[in-house]
């Protein structure tokens, strides 16, 4: 998820609080939009961003296939990808992690379920986040149709709780975009009408966002577990999907992708910020 922040890093703290006591409650007209940094070196710069290859390359073509991989700065997960048009659902549920800030230093973590973005310029999705304030967690949720602004949520989300996800593509424009807490009893639904988007992939992503200075430090989450999660209605897990691991511009791993089930059961395991 590449990240939504206008203010330099050192300033992102202070500008995070007023962040979520903006963000509305019910469904996109009660949420806040947020600025977003656009850079002409990082296109991902946004939760949800595009996926970004180690040296800055920000459009990933590429197709899965038995023990496919991947490599990316900003994403660790599976995606599954295909001709335009050829997705129309994905989903994914998970456990919140909790974030473990031990620095000074600001840090973000991001989970969410997406169309697109492996191989296109827009990205459809939702989920949450687990991110260091300085030595302060934070957690919400939010959804984003990129490259537009991203919307937070106000509903409180806890490390522990129980969430879902989905983004379905119906009709000719239309997408619906669903974070469920279980844990909490609240559940966003979120309708977008938008023309021309590939529909080439769909993922499941663990994302370190991104800023105009490129991607951000990766929060310490311990490791998330995805229970399940699917494209089409069919299992990520018996689709051939594409394992992606996370590493920074030296190829050093910052988190490890688990194998995945038949079921579409994975995990991320941080490893470090940078």
């Amino acid at each position: 998820m590449a990240r939504r922040w206008l203010l330099p890093v050192a300033t992102l703290g202070l500008a995070f609080g007023s962040f979520l006591m903006a963000a509305g409650t019910a469904s996109a007209s009660t949420a806040a939009h947020h600025p977003a940094i656009h850079s002409t070196t990082v296109r991902a710069y946004k939760p949800g961003g595009v996926m970004i290859r180690p040296g800055g390359v920000a459009r990933v073509i590429g197709h899965g296939g038995r023990n496919a991989t991947a490599t990316s700065t900003n994403w660790s997960g599976y995606a599954v990808t295909g001709a335009n048009g050829a997705f129309h659902s994905v989903s994914a549920s998970w456990t919140q992690p909790t974030a473990t800030c031990t620095t000074r230093r600001a840090q973000y973590a991001s989970f969410w379920v997406g169309l697109d973005g492996y191989n296109s310029n827009s990205v459809e999705q939702t989920g949450t986040d687990s991110d260091c304030s300085g030595r302060t967690p934070q957690y919400y949720g939010w959804y984003e149709m990129f490259p537009a602004f991203p919307v937070n949520f106000s509903n409180t989300v806890r490390p522990g709780d129980s969430m879902s996800a989905s983004v379905t593509f119906s009709g000719t424009s239309t997408f619906t975009l669903v974070l469920h807490d279980a844990t909490q009893g609240w559940t966003q639904t979120i309708t977008k009408n938008q023309t021309g988007l590939a529909r080439s992939s769909a993922e499941v992503i663990t994302e370190a966002p991104s800023s105009n200075s490129g991607v951000l430090p990766l929060a310490d989450f311990n490791t998330i577990n995805y229970s399940t999660s699917s494209a089409n209605g069919t299992s990520l897990g018996s689709q051939s999907p594409i394992a992606i691991t996370m590493v920074n511009n030296s190829g050093t791993a910052k988190d490890s992708t688990s194998s995945i089930s038949s079921g579409g059961a994975f995990s991320n395991t941080w490893i470090r910020s940078s």
